[in-house]
């Protein structure tokens, strides 16, 4: 019985369709892009810090010094960027 009526049919979105393969698609497509999102930030915070290190490293005539630096803080700006978006991403299930 639906809205104190017997004869309407009952709806399409119900818990049965709710826990269907179609939206575990998109729980699996919202961890796809949280994946990818981390892979480009590392990817483009350690790139950044490499190629500043770099360019000091020409500038200073001191190669090694600051491309092993800028990796360094490369990999720590890029390792609190991901503890952002993950917690961003799980408050959103909440």
């Amino acid at each position: 019985m639906l809205n104190g009526r017997e004869d309407e049919h009952p709806l399409l979105y119900s818990r049965g369709v709710a826990r269907s393969f179609v939206n575990d698609l998109g729980r699996a497509g919202a961890y796809l892009a949280l994946f990818s999102e981390i892979a480009i930030v590392l990817l483009i915070t350690t790139l950044f810090g490499v190629l500043l290190g770099y360019w000091i490293d020409e500038r200073l005539n001191t190669l090694p010094a600051f491309v092993v630096a800028g990796l360094l803080l490369g990999f720590g700006a890029g390792g609190l960027a991901v503890k952002r978006l993950i917690t961003r991403f799980l408050a959103s299930f909440d």
